[in-house]
Formats: C-alpha cells, sequence, structure tokens
C-alpha cells in the first residue's frame, strides 16, 4: 500500500506558487497579484484562493469572472522597447487625459504589457514593456539594485564640491540619494551635459538631487536600464520588439533561465551568463557600471574638478 501511494504521488502534477503564475501571466507584478489574491478576487476550483496557495495546469483559476490560461513554461514573454518622447505619461488612467505611451503599443490578447520602471512626464529615451510580471520585478525591485542610466542637461556647471556631494550622498526628503557613478559630456553657454548612473527608481529623483544642489535639470533622456541600451536608430515614439534570442539572453541575465541543461542557481546565471553584446541593444558584458557612449572627459574624482 505504502508502495502504491508513493507511486500516485510521484505522478501528482508539478505545482507553482498562483501569485508567481498569475504575474507571468502579465496580468501584474507578484506583489500586485498576491494583493489581488488577498482581496478575494481569485478562486481555484471555485473556492476563494489563499496568498501562497500552490497550483497546477490541471486547477481552473479564475480571476474575477476571467479563467486564466497560464502559458507554458517554455513559451518566451514579450519584451518592448520604446522610445518615449516628453509630454506622455507612463500610465493607462489620467484625469487630465493627457497622451500615454500605452496609447502607441501593439494589441495583445490573454496578457497585457506591463511597464518596466516608469519615466517622468516631461522625460524621455528607454522605457521597456514586458509580459512578464517576473521579469518586470527582477528590474524595478529594489533589492536587485538594477543601474538606470541617464543623460542630464542642467543650467549651470558643476563644481568639484558638486561632484563629491552627488556620488557620496544627497539628503532628500525621502532620504539620502547618490550616484554611481558621474560623467561630465560637454555642453554649450549655460547649458552643459552629464551621464549618471542610479541603481534605484525612486520618483524623479535625478531632477531632485540637481534641485537639491540648486540646478534646474532642463533635458532628461535615459539612455540604458540594466543590460539593455537605447538603440540609436530608435527614434521618438518609435517601438521595436526583442527578438527570440534577445528575449532568451535577457531571461539569462535575470536569471530565469540558464544558459545549458544544467541547474544553475539565479545567481550564477546572473554572474556567469550575461548578454554578451552581440545584440546592438545589449551593454558589452561587464561594462554595466561604465557609459555605452564614450565621454568626452574623463570621470571627475572626488574632491578634484575635471578640466
Amino acid at each position: 500500500m505504502a508502495m502504491t501511494k508513493t507511486v500516485a504521488e510521484s505522478r501528482s502534477p508539478p505545482t507553482q506558487k498562483l501569485h508567481k503564475l498569475l504575474a507571468q501571466a502579465g496580468l501584474g507584478s507578484r506583489r500586485e497579484m498576491e494583493t489581488l489574491i488577498a482581496a478575494g478576487r481569485v478562486s481555484v476550483n471555485g473556492k476563494p484562493a489563499g496568498v501562497g496557495e500552490r497550483v497546477s495546469g490541471e486547477d481552473t483559476v479564475r480571476v474575477d469572472k476571467r479563467i486564466v490560461r497560464f502559458k507554458s513554461a517554455h513559451r518566451l514573454p514579450r519584451v518592448l522597447l520604446y522610445h518615449k518622447p516628453e509630454n506622455e505619461i507612463v500610465s493607462r488612467d489620467d484625469p487630465e487625459g493627457r497622451a500615454s505611451v500605452f496609447d502607441n503599443l501593439p494589441p495583445i490578447r490573454g496578457a497585457k504589457w506591463i511597464a518596466i520602471g516608469r519615466l517622468d512626464y516631461n522625460s524621455c529615451g528607454l522605457l521597456m514593456f514586458t509580459t512578464s510580471g517576473e521579469l518586470a520585478n527582477r528590474f524595478m525591485h529594489p533589492r536587485f539594485e538594477v543601474e538606470r542610466e541617464y543623460a542630464v542637461r542642467i543650467l549651470g556647471e558643476l563644481a568639484h564640491e558638486h561632484f563629491r556631494q552627488l556620488l557620496g550622498g544627497v539628503q532628500l526628503e525621502d532620504g539620502e540619494a547618490k550616484f554611481a557613478s558621474l560623467f561630465e559630456q560637454g555642453g554649450e553657454a549655460t547649458n552643459r551635459w552629464y551621464h549618471v548612473v542610479l541603481q534605484e527608481g525612486r520618483k524623479r529623483l535625478v531632477r531632485r538631487m540637481f534641485e537639491a544642489l540648486g540646478f534646474t535639470v532642463s533635458r532628461l533622456m535615459r539612455v540604458r536600464f540594466g543590460p539593455v541600451v537605447l538603440p540609436p536608430r530608435l527614434k521618438r515614439c518609435a517601438l521595436r520588439e526583442l527578438e527570440t534570442q534577445e528575449v532568451q539572453e535577457l531571461l539569462v541575465w535575470a536569471g530565469m533561465r540558464t544558459t545549458n541543461s544544467g541547474t544553475k542557481s539565479k545567481a550564477e546565471a546572473r554572474t556567469e551568463a550575461r548578454p554578451t553584446g552581440a545584440s546592438p541593444i545589449f551593454a558589452p558584458s561587464g561594462r554595466e557600471q561604465r557609459l555605452i557612449a564614450k565621454p568626452t572627459r574623463g570621470r571627475p574624482q572626488a574632491g578634484r574638478r575635471s578640466r
């Protein structure tokens, strides 16, 4: 009898956490799915689901009254790159009726586009969308400290003391913030360009850091997010969907897929199998902490002004 039970158990379908599967189905982030489950809007086989519940492909899952059909584990998520212009919001709903980045996205069935991070209404540059809540979470969650790189134009020129403060830490109303790196990029008259790298995504953080030192940001453009750079030929308001190989490389970087049939850990996958740079959208391997565009001047050292 014990033997029969063991065989039966071995034939049980594999299960995964419900909130993870809902996120992979493109319904939102894992945290949003946990909130959805806690609110009683998700059911499994006709019964209210619980946070942390595990389900298999044989279970019937509904969100409200809609049946959710989970994707095959082998099916890749879709990823879009968008060159966001100024004067578009990263939201589906706006009381003011302003133009939204979602207005320009292609329709999709059985999932929804999730914005990977945000850009302010007056900011432009690289914005990414995916159908995978897990991939979006890998980019956005603070614990991963994924780099965001921006080209910034300010009114005025930074002195060596400003470099020291911005690299060492600026006190803001919601806590201290600092740039991981800061490069001077030249400019004309009173307008000066800089490249900055952050490892967090607090709201309007770049603008607020410069404003704290008395500088006004007149232009802000994101040129890189993690390993993905803004393609030089991607014009404003244009979209580019990643090809299969590019998506696979991105999943390897995120620790969501290995490079072979082995069972590498997520940490091993991230450190050993980053995108190689063969695709023009990826930063060359090992250069995530450096500029993609060559700086016109060397990196200033703290306490020393670049000339």
